[in-house]
């Protein structure tokens, strides 16, 4: 194994009280070393580097002014809190971040008090710290007690409604409470918007300030004797500067920007917020995401999401494939389409690496959009492009499409309109764990009337769903794939429309019948050359649709079998329980049908490789055998899973 950094300061580092005892110099030095520590940790895990690497100094500093757990730092997006899980007694674990069993990549409120709140998903921090803070004033019983409250967000996150929501609330409040906005200029992707053009102006503008430059920031943190004179300097500032700061118009005291890398100006505003503030403070500090490190510093993401790593080079460690990333064969068969029809558009929340849309953007660029984190506005945004006539394209992960649901049900389905939801990340994807599984969207979509809902079963498929959906004009329309690589099946050259409502045919057998929706297929022909070694050869069949559901080929399917096993990527209530609504209107059990379906349990799996995922949900090959042997009575002996 490498050597790992030299760190004797961070060595002394148990708990956060620990660096109460070191110099304002030595916490300087002691963020160098906790840098040195992320990277090394980092290289050998892989996982989100660039965020956790801009705020060094700033978790060194707060740890140092505040007292966690009593004081609750809510850090949001929570991916930038390696860094703070090894200074909160964590560090001995690092290597088993993002694992099974092992450590969370973001803040899990039961691996540590340490962790106040879990927000692996952006813009939250702000409504979580206000309800701390209302809670400790109300007489909350929480098990460490209650102190200050300090959300810390990035500037990416605060481009989201629910931030401004948020802040709106807390202004009319006017409680104590400590936001500090994180601002690296870049979220995952180059930020976008409104709001980031008014933070570069700030930030170009204004001069870096501390505690002596109070004049243009939080006058009401003065004694009160200078408050006047200060106001009336600020306000001229401000008229020379600025024009206005949208964060003080919202009830905040505004303290900055400052330098975020910079211990001599972050401790000492800090600690005069600490002792002074008497409301709402908003702290902007200027970052730099993956500061310290130059291969991030250099990449386009800033070292955003990171496999292993060589530390001399940068060097990421990636398992080589054969079989095309599903996100790569999305975006190549959008481009595709895009180049026929002109009408043909995309937009994404701020994921267009992740989405594949950066590809999308180099050829189309007049037809790509990034909202930024606002995903309810990009699913109304899409919605009134298909009412204006184009073909707009929603690719958003699924369970971020979770945080636009009320406008995919009011905006898009009540008014027919044809939007085409790209669902990457189906199913469970591995080292980010529950908060970003893809379990629910087969259910929450299709429960809606009108909505079409496919799933992708190999990345050929995908290519003919691309294609379908961009000819289906009769309301919206859904297709979901996986993280990840394909399985390697030829692909087609173009894609071709599939008929609505139609699956397919796998292979013939007899007594009992599989069908799959989604990459469980794959799988499940694994199981069946299992079971035909044994004497029981199923029959195999894709539904690719679930909904409308194919009713001659479930029917028949019951009809013909003595038993029917329904396989999918999703949570109860989707697919499988559309299928047996259908069998039950149809009097089938009345005949002797033996149904079963297979689907995600109901609990949240924590992160692991997607194939552990599935083990832990039961919903491997070797499971799927397990279940047609007992469904048909057979004993499960001399097997696979003896």
């Amino acid at each position: 194994m490498s050597q790992g950094p030299e760190t004797p300061l961070l060595d002394r580092v148990r708990t956060p009280s620990d660096l109460k005892g070191y110099s304002d110099a030595e916490l300087s030095t002691l963020a160098d070393e906790l840098r040195a520590e992320t990277i090394a940790a980092v290289s050998q895990t892989g996982g989100h580097l660039g965020a956790g690497l801009g705020v060094v100094e700033l978790t060194v500093a707060l740890h140092t002014v505040f007292d966690a757990p009593r004081d609750k730092i809510i850090w949001d997006v929570s991916h930038q809190s390696y860094p703070h899980k090894i200074l909160t007694g964590r560090r001995e674990r690092m290597h088993t971040i993002r694992q099974k069993d092992g450590l969370s990549g973001f803040t899990k409120r039961s691996e540590s008090p340490y962790d106040p709140f879990g927000a692996a998903h952006s813009s939250t921090s702000i409504s979580a710290a206000l309800g701390f803070k209302v809670a400790a004033d109300l007489g909350g019983d929480a098990p460490v007690g209650h102190g200050d409250s300090i959300a810390v967000i990035g500037d990416g996150a605060m481009s989201a409604g629910m931030a401004y929501e948020a802040m709106n609330h807390a202004g009319d409040q006017g409680r104590r409470l400590i936001v500090i906005l994180n601002d690296n200029e870049m979220s995952i992707a180059p930020p976008v918007g409104a709001m980031s053009r008014y933070l570069s102006r700030l930030y170009a503008e204004a001069p870096f300030q501390d505690l002596k430059d109070a004049a243009k920031g939080a006058v009401s943190l003065l004694p009160p004797p200078f408050r006047e004179g200060a106001k009336r300097a600020r306000d001229l500032l401000k008229g020379m500067a600025v024009g206005g700061t949208l964060f003080e118009a919202l009830g905040f005291s505004y303290i900055g920007p400052i330098d975020g890398h910079d211990m001599d100006q972050l401790l000492p505003i800090l600690r005069t917020v600490k002792a002074r503030a008497d409301g709402p403070v908003l702290i902007h500090a200027i970052t730099q995401k993956g500061k310290g490190y130059r291969p991030a510093e250099s990449a386009p993401d800033r070292g955003h999401a990171r496999a292993k790593f060589d530390v001399a080079t940068g060097e990421q460690k990636k398992a080589p494939s054969n079989a095309p990333a599903y996100t790569k064969v999305f975006a190549r068969s959008l481009i595709d389409e895009a180049s026929r029809d002109s009408r043909v558009c995309a937009v994404t929340a701020a994921m267009p690496d992740g989405t594949g849309l950066d590809l999308f953007a180099e050829r189309f660029p007049s037809r790509c959009f990034d909202v930024g984190i606002a995903e309810q506005h990009g699913v109304t945004f899409c919605a009134g492009l298909a009412a204006g006539g184009m073909r707009p394209f929603a690719a958003i992960y699924s369970t971020f499409l979770q945080r636009g649901y009320d406008q995919v049900v009011h905006d898009v389905a009540i008014q027919r309109l044809p939007v085409r939801f790209a669902i990457d990340r189906a199913g469970l994807v591995g080292a980010d764990g529950a908060t970003h599984a893809g379990s629910y969207d087969v259910a929450y979509l299709s429960n809606l009337p009108g909505f079409t809902v496919m799933a992708a079963a190999d990345e050929a498929e995908l290519v003919h769903m691309v294609a379908t959906a961009v000819r289906h004009d009769e309301g919206p329309i859904a297709f979901r794939y996986p993280r990840g690589e394909g399985v390697g099946v030829e692909m087609p050259e173009r894609g071709m429309p599939l008929e609505i409502g139609k699956g397919r045919m796998i292979r013939e057998g007899g007594r009992v019948a599989i069908l799959s929706f989604g990459t469980r297929l794959k799988e499940v022909l694994e199981a069946a050359e299992a079971l035909e070694a044994r004497g029981i050869a199923p029959t195999v069949a894709d539904a690719r649709f679930a909904k409308p559901l194919d009713r001659e080929l479930i029917l028949t399917l019951a009809r013909e079998h003595e038993a029917l096993i329904t396989v999918e990527e999703g949570a109860v209530g989707g697919f499988g329980s559309h299928v047996a609504q259908l069998l039950a209107e149809e009097g089938v059990f009345d005949a002797g049908l033996k149904y079963r379906s297979m689907v995600l349990p109901d609990v949240f799996i924590d992160q692991a490789k997607p194939g552990e995922m599935y083990a832990v949900a039961g919903m491997n090959a070797d499971h799927i055998e397990a279940k047609v042997l007992s469904v048909l009575d057979v004993a499960q002996v001399a097997g696979r899973r003896a």
